[in-house]
């Protein structure tokens, strides 16, 4: 099963997800895809490793996404990955302007064969005022449209909001 779990900053949408891998009663590998740049970011790192299990294994990968989930799914793992909108912040930053629609199609591409269950953590910015900025009005765009790529291929889509999450495609929680 394929699932999105969206919402905004302090959501709850990651706690939302960690729950739902740890019912899965699954294997659960996290992959994880920031990049703790500062010191704020290491916080946050620091929170979310401070709340998984241990024995959940941990991958790292701000780029290479699909690659990633090809050769972590399995029929009896659950992968979180956590957070959609952060990998695409990476991708976003390359010189290599070509790289951003490679790494989205592929991993658009790789979701219909993939095992197992599969828990995609990701911002929803698109509520808010439209920024200032060429890049943030890109980056703002290709989330929405990340998503909605996503939504057609996830079997449940969850919105988050102050810890509440409303199911918006599939069975409810």
């Amino acid at each position: 099963m394929l699932q999105l779990i969206l919402g905004g900053a302090r959501s709850g949408k990651s706690a939302l997800a960690e729950r739902l891998a740890a019912q899965s009663a699954l294997d659960v590998i996290y992959i994880a895809t920031s990049q703790p740049l500062d010191g704020e970011m290491n916080q946050r790192v620091a929170l979310h490793r401070q709340r998984r299990p241990e024995q959940w294994g941990l991958i790292e990968e701000p780029i290479e996404l699909a690659r990633v989930l090809r050769e972590q799914s399995q029929v009896d793992r659950c992968v979180l990955v956590d957070c959609l909108t952060l990998w695409l912040t990476n991708l976003l930053m390359l010189e290599d302007t070509e790289r951003l629609a490679a790494e989205r199609e592929a991993l658009l591409n790789c979701l219909a064969d993939l095992p197992g269950e599969i828990i995609f953590v990701s911002n929803e910015t698109g509520l808010g005022v439209v920024p200032l900025g060429e890049l943030t009005r890109r980056y703002v765009d290709e989330a929405g449209w990340l998503h909605q790529a996503l939504t057609e291929r996830c079997q449940r889509v969850v919105l988050t909001v102050a810890g509440l999450p409303l199911t918006l495609k599939g069975s409810a929680l």
